[in-house]
């Protein structure tokens, strides 16, 4: 009965919680998010509560992983590739109309000198004190008439317009506060320009209003204030700018504001759904879809060349490992392991030293013996070779790892056999070890040519995709694999082109997918052959 009742004031808690946190993620604005998060909720508490699901209840937690960490990501990607999601389209609409709402221009240059002053007895209370030129005994706020200063002068003969107490939250709000000639300044000391940064969040946003004064004074420096009138008016959906006459309208399928005669846009964008535009830009736009189909080709291409010299060197060096006749086999197997027990960023970082083409070890021995010094990072052909030689150190390890054990595995009676037909080394390795550890190892094959094609470290560490394709519309480089490809385009692009990057990877996606089926199939155990009579 106890477990029973605290087993209820525990689901009543959850479910409590995510009430709360729904609310506040619906009140932030993320509606659906809030709303999936209570929903995923009461299908959790459902399961765990219900008799008729006990079996899904051990199921769930590893589903709940999945879907959080790999579908989610997955569908979010996908989604954001048929945006113009970019770091010029990072806002809302709504933001943008406030970011174009934060430009103001000075209808008059005037500038009146202030201090701001904490009212005795309060911390919460402040007025500001502007100090007016003697000569000209007026001021004005760019309108056509000219408002007369007489009151309070200071030492130096000066008129002083005294704001009446505020608080913060007034300022923060727009309120107007009013200023008056006849008032007697606060003889406190002023606040420092260290008190005025920390005050600024709120003495931004206030607006002093002189005494006769169509247009209200506000903040235009640490020390003084003076008119200023929003720059762009909102007429409708449209956006008049109040100097030039300049008239934006927002334009839908760009996500921007742009220019109703010269449709040019201005000022960031909004994200909007844009169809397969960026699918069609990668197949479309000559000057894109050449870099993509080379970087295309090269990730093949160093996929599959990875694959087969790894490949060729860990089978022959597991065969000669093999060899009972070979002395010290178990010290030649541990150092050759070696570089597969080392993190691979370490040596790809010594072999970046190693070909650097000014002091590298490796130009150095070339240039003293055959007075050779390779463009190893500059000459595209010779960049992609050392990526070759870098990954084939990497990877060689695991093919003589799995080749070893698959050897262990073909009958000793198979080399007797041939032995006694007389075949040598070579027809042992093509006629019985090959076609015995080929079958079982093609599946572990297809999973390192995904590995190798999605191959980000070695790229990013070693030459971060460059040489530069000349002419290119994007960022891309002659050693970028596509993966690399779309960081460069989401990270290190001035644009940031999210959107097109994220169709670059639901395409990438959908390569390995194919390659990781493919494995799946190849994994399939035979079917058995059917008897016969």
């Amino acid at each position: 009965m106890i477990a029973r009742a605290f087993n209820k004031l525990l689901w009543m808690a959850v479910m409590g919680g995510a009430l709360f946190l729904a609310a506040r993620m619906i009140q932030a604005g993320a509606a659906a998010l809030g709303a999936a998060m209570l929903v995923a909720a009461v299908f959790v508490a459902w399961v765990y509560n219900s008799p008729r699901t006990r079996a899904s209840r051990y199921l769930l937690p590893g589903l709940a992983t999945f879907a959080i960490f790999v579908l989610m990501p997955l569908l979010y990607t996908v989604y954001i590739a048929f945006t113009n999601f970019s770091g010029e389209h990072l806002l809302s609409q709504d933001r943008v109309r406030a970011w174009f709402a934060q430009d103001f221009y000075a209808p008059s240059p005037e500038r009146y000198a202030f201090r701001a002053f904490a009212l005795p007895g309060t911390s919460t209370a402040y007025c500001v004190v502007a100090t007016v030129p003697r000569k000209p005994e007026s001021f004005g706020d760019g309108s056509t008439s000219r408002h007369v200063v007489s009151g309070p002068e200071d030492d130096f003969g000066n008129r002083l317009l005294v704001s009446r107490p505020f608080t913060p939250e007034e300022a923060a709000a727009g309120k107007p506060v009013m200023m008056g000639l006849n008032i007697v300044s606060p003889k406190n000391k002023p606040l420092s320009i260290r008190d005025i940064i920390a005050a600024r969040p709120w003495l931004n946003h206030a607006r002093f209003t002189p005494p006769g004064a169509a247009t209200p004074l506000r903040l235009v420096s640490l020390r003084s204030l003076g008119f200023r009138l929003p720059l762009w008016n909102e007429d409708g959906e449209k956006l008049v700018n109040a100097v030039t006459g300049q008239v934006l309208v927002p334009d839908a399928k760009r996500g921007n504001y742009v220019d109703e005669q010269t449709r040019a846009s201005v000022g960031p964008g909004w994200r909007v759904w844009i169809g397969a535009e960026n699918f069609r830009l990668i197949f479309g736009d000559p000057a894109i879809r050449a870099p993509f189909l080379k970087i295309f080709g090269w990730n093949v291409v160093f996929a599959f060349l990875s694959v087969a010299i790894t490949f060729g060197i860990g089978v022959t060096l597991a065969s000669l490992l093999q060899w009972k006749a070979l002395r010290g086999r178990a010290i030649y197997r541990t150092l050759l392991i070696l570089p597969y027990a080392i993190p691979a960023f370490i040596p790809i970082l010594v072999f970046k030293g190693l070909f650097n083409e000014g002091y590298g070890e490796i130009n150095q021995v070339l240039s003293a013996l055959f007075g050779l010094a390779p463009k190893w990072f500059t000459d595209p052909r010779l960049a992609r070779a050392m990526i070759l030689i870098v990954n084939t150190w990497l990877g060689y390890p695991y093919m003589m790892i799995i080749a070893s054990g698959m050897l262990q595995a073909v009958p000793d009676e198979l080399y007797e056999a041939t032995a006694i037909d007389g075949a040598g080394p070579w027809t042992n390795f093509t006629k019985v070890t090959l076609p015995q550890i080929f079958p079982p190892l093609f599946p572990l094959l297809i999973a390192s040519f995904a590995f190798n094609f999605n191959n980000f470290s070695l790229i990013y560490l070693l030459t971060g995709g460059k040489p530069d394709i000349v002419g290119s519309a994007t960022v891309a480089g002659t050693t970028d694999l596509l993966v690399s490809y779309t960081f460069r385009m989401a990270f290190k692009d001035s644009a940031a082109r999210f959107g097109f990057a994220s169709a670059v990877a639901t395409l990438l996606f959908l390569v390995v997918a194919v390659l990781a089926w493919q494995q799946l199939r190849f994994s399939r155990p035979a079917p058995a052959a059917k008897g016969g009579r």
